[in-house]
């Protein structure tokens, strides 16, 4: 009996340490897989409040030359005490320092030194690598809760409420260069269709301006033929993998002449930045360049989502198709113009290229009309008013230049003095968000003062299958 058992406890043995062995061979710490929930990702990633003003971080490009004439554009939309924001420079100019007027303006820095970056472009200037190393040195100051770096020039006229709004569709967290082209062909085709124009202005989600700062230097060292900052910038996005999102507010203003006809026909999407404004006629007649723009900027103030944006409605017992940019211009026509035929902008500017033959925009236009009877009647922005308990606002538009006697023009059209435009602010949030991730365009009615001299017009949300037409 004692041989069976003696084989017995040697197998037993055996293939004790034969399982041993194995489970050393096969150990290892990788931990169990673990399922999140999409909230508990969410709160991973951060912050989840609102993207709002403070969030946001501007890096103007100036020099001590310009900023002299140009700080009143950046005191336009720059407010201390919700915009964050730094002035680079050159060298600063006579008479400044580093604070500037910390009531109205922001801080200003200086350029670090590149003469050791190669530039070779002969039609340019090599503060161009200067202006690029800004990513650099704005995202390397590590400054808290910023979750987007936006970048412009001096005569650059940021709508800051309008960027957050629409900035705040983008997840922050994620790799985002938000930016527009140039509104010229030309330029788009010699720079590129890809890249954000800098004076338009263009954003970058903190972590990709951290990566781009990081690498930025070397890369610069690779595009010495380029000409300006946004193109060495665009060049390294490039190079790590990033594409433009294309947001059509963002406004390089390259042509020239009358802003008019580009503004009374904004696209559809928020108003976020004017450029070159020193290269266009002012905003509003009868004004100087400041006082038009302070005037435009009492009814930004009011409703910032909604400035400049088309309305359209008619008046079919009279026969007029009304036109409303609001907050800038309402225009008026004797007659029915399908909706279609109101959207293209009236060309009353120049290309940026005025030399290359015939202009080509990156949008639809229309010549304006030789019979200044086929012109509309303009009515620019007068007042403002803006109720807080109710959230209306009023705004009255006072009739511009004297009027054609024109024959197809009725009696009242003639006789027309003043238009009062009544809204709602649309800064309520589920409004403005639904306007910046699917905007629809609202609708108006019409109606008359008892001596028909003013045209009254209520801007309201447009029904599920409502048309726009004089005819139904």
């Amino acid at each position: 009996m004692t041989k069976p058992i003696f084989y017995f406890k040697q197998v037993f043995i055996i293939v004790t340490f034969a399982l041993i062995f194995f489970l050393v061979l096969n150990y290892h710490t990788t931990p169990p897989p673990v399922f999140y929930s999409l909230s508990s990702l969410s709160a991973a990633a951060g912050d989840t409040t609102p993207t709002a003003a403070h969030h946001l971080l501007f890096a103007i490009a100036s020099s001590a030359k310009t900023f002299p004439g140009r700080k009143d554009y950046i005191g336009l939309w720059y407010r201390p005490n919700s915009t964050r924001a730094y002035v680079f420079l050159d060298r600063l100019p006579p008479g400044a320092n580093n604070a500037s007027d910390p009531t109205t303006l922001p801080p200003l820095l200086i350029h670090e030194s590149t003469a050791g970056f190669p530039y070779n472009n002969s039609k340019g200037h090599r503060s161009a690598v200067a202006i690029a190393r800004m990513v650099k040195a704005v995202a390397m100051r590590n400054e808290s809760d910023v979750r987007w770096y936006v970048f412009g020039d001096d005569d650059t006229v940021f709508f800051v409420e309008n960027v957050v709004s629409t900035l705040s569709k983008y997840d922050h967290e994620q790799w985002y260069y938000v930016g527009a082209n140039s509104e010229s062909y030309e330029q788009n085709a010699y720079f590129s269709f890809h890249m954000g124009f800098g004076g338009g202005g263009f954003a970058l989600s903190h972590g990709l301006a951290k990566v781009l700062g990081s690498v930025l230097d070397s890369c610069i060292v690779r595009y010495p033929h380029l000409y300006g900052s946004d193109a060495r910038i665009f060049a390294c996005l490039a190079e790590l993998g990033i594409s433009l999102t294309h947001e059509p507010g963002f406004h390089q203003t390259d042509v020239w002449g009358n802003l008019f006809g580009f503004l009374a026909s904004h696209p559809q999407s928020l108003l976020l930045s004017l450029h070159h404004l020193d290269e266009v006629q002012p905003l509003f007649p009868n004004m100087s360049r400041p006082q038009a723009l302070k005037h435009f900027f009492a009814a930004v103030h009011a409703d910032p989502p909604r400035i400049s944006q088309q309305t359209i409605c008619y008046d079919q017992n009279n026969s007029l198709s009304v036109s409303v940019s609001w907050g800038y211009v309402v225009q008026v026509y004797q007659g029915y113009y399908p909706l279609p035929d109101l959207l293209p902008a009236l060309r009353t500017f120049l290309p940026w290229d005025k030399d290359r033959g015939h202009p080509r925009f990156m949008f639809n236009t229309r010549p304006v009309p030789a019979d200044p009877c086929k012109r509309p009647l303009l009515f620019f922005l007068d007042t403002v008013h803006s109720n807080g308990t109710t959230n209306v606002v009023s705004t009255r538009y006072s009739r511009h230049g004297l009027v054609e006697r024109c024959s197809t023009h009725s009696k009242l059209l003639m006789g027309l003095k003043e238009i009062k435009v009544i809204s709602k602010r649309l800064d309520n949030v589920d409004d403005t968000i639904r306007q910046v991730k699917a905007p629809r365009r609202q609708c108006c009615d019409i109606t008359w003062s008892s001596d028909r001299t003013t045209m009254d017009i209520r801007i309201r949300p447009r029904g599920i299958d409502e048309l726009t037409t004089m005819f139904t």
